[in-house]
């Protein structure tokens, strides 16, 4: 199972070091010390980032970016079919749901709580000004 530390929690959740600390000393996810590191468990983390993208970001300014078509995240959930899979990442506030081959998933290791960038390509664009 992978853990991560807050710092590299903090970044899968899209907020600061100081937030994600502040989160994890109110006990709104577990964490354990590996030495002098403060660490989550990827399930743990991937079942609060589910939990977090849900209550919003009321009252949040929206970040702005120049990145284009990658979504870092952590998998929040895989559904293994006799030839095809579907897979669920959590980046930040978006969901992205993926359908694949069973064997991708086995190849790459996908399970729930690792850590998975989501690139996607598209013919159709929409574009929101917020």
């Amino acid at each position: 199972m992978e853990s991560y530390t807050i710092g590299q929690a903090a970044r899968l959740l899209g907020v600061s070091v100081d937030t994600a600390r502040r989160w994890a000393d109110a006990e709104r996810f577990p964490t354990h010390r590996e030495g002098t590191r403060r660490m989550v468990d990827g399930p743990d983390l991937a079942a609060f980032c589910v939990e977090a993208a849900q209550e919003g970001t009321e009252g949040e300014e929206a970040a702005y970016t120049s990145a284009r078509n990658a979504f870092p995240g952590i998998v929040t959930g895989v559904k293994l079919g006799t030839v095809d899979a579907q897979v669920e990442i959590q980046a930040g506030p978006h969901r992205i749901v993926s359908l694949l081959t069973r064997e991708a998933v086995e190849e790459l290791g996908l399970e729930v709580g690792a850590r998975a960038t989501a690139r996607v390509k598209s013919t159709s664009v929409f574009i929101d000004r917020v």
